[in-house]
């Protein structure tokens, strides 16, 4: 069977046109301007508000995370979410 050609489509799912990638062709040959570009910041937001949340990594015995997974599925809530408070727990008594 002959495999179709298809135009490339945009993470929009907007199908572009041969039409379409002259006119974009053309405007990155005039320039941009990017002091009028949206900064859009990647990743997760801070835990804090505003900069970045270090981050803390360390290793679960099997059976401890499987526990802590079942008991984090069963309050509706993340593992992470679950060291962060017993983290925290622990540093305030």
């Amino acid at each position: 069977m002959a495999k179709v050609e298809r135009n490339p489509t945009a993470k929009s799912g907007l199908e572009i046109t041969p039409e379409i990638a002259d006119a974009l062709a053309l405007e990155a040959e005039r320039g941009y301007d990017l002091s009028k570009a949206k900064c859009v910041r990647i990743g997760r937001p801070s835990l804090g508000g505003s900069g970045t949340s270090p981050r803390l990594s360390f290793r679960l015995t099997p059976e401890l995370y499987r526990v802590a997974k079942q008991r984090a599925k069963e309050e509706g809530r993340s593992v992470s979410d679950l060291a962060r408070e017993a983290v925290s727990r622990y540093v305030s008594s």
